[in-house]
């Protein structure tokens, strides 16, 4: 019997020590393909109550989406949060930019690498996590055209050398 209890305490805590889950809205793949990541940051997002319903829908796009920092504070903008359907005249406008939460070392550090040539700072991941919601944002550097193949060629070789791999693997096996 007490047995059984302290597997059950050993159970809870192992389901707090996992953390809250992340539930996905919106993901910016364009942005790994366009640019070189070099650094993320999970930021907090100053949203109004339509924007978080509308948010909740699972209607959002950063395809266009970027971080500007102003006055030792940093702004997203040009990320697409359609209208809430059921909203009144207190809706929001669907491209307004939207504050976000970091701590002032991480905006310092930001702003400094955005004074280097060829930096920028772009969304990656739109989430909730804990009920709240967060973006994901990355310092990134623009990536030249023949980059670009050199990547896609990377990552067709991995796959077609993962296909040899479990083809041979399935031979063996049989």
């Amino acid at each position: 019997m007490a047995k059984m209890k302290e597997t059950r305490k050993s159970e809870k805590s192992a389901a707090k020590d996992k953390g809250p889950e992340r539930k996905l809205v919106a993901q910016n793949k364009k942005a790994r393909h366009d640019y070189l990541i070099l650094d993320t940051y999970e930021c907090g997002l100053v949203l109004t109550g339509t924007e978080v319903k509308s948010l909740r829908q699972g209607r959002a796009s950063l395809v266009d989406g970027f971080v500007q920092i102003d006055d030792h504070e940093a702004w997203l903008h040009n990320v697409h949060v359609p209208e809430y359907a059921q909203g009144t005249w207190t809706n929001h406008s669907a491209r307004r930019k939207r504050k976000l939460l970091m701590h002032r070392a991480e905006i310092d550090k930001l702003a400094s690498k955005l004074q280097e040539t060829g930096h920028t700072i772009v969304p990656l991941v739109l989430y909730f996590k804990g009920g709240r919601a967060k973006v994901e944002i990355a310092l990134a550097k623009g990536k030249k055209e023949y980059d670009k193949r050199q990547t896609l060629r990377e990552k067709q070789d991995r796959r077609e050398a993962d296909r040899a791999m479990s083809s041979a693997k399935q031979r063996e096996r049989a």
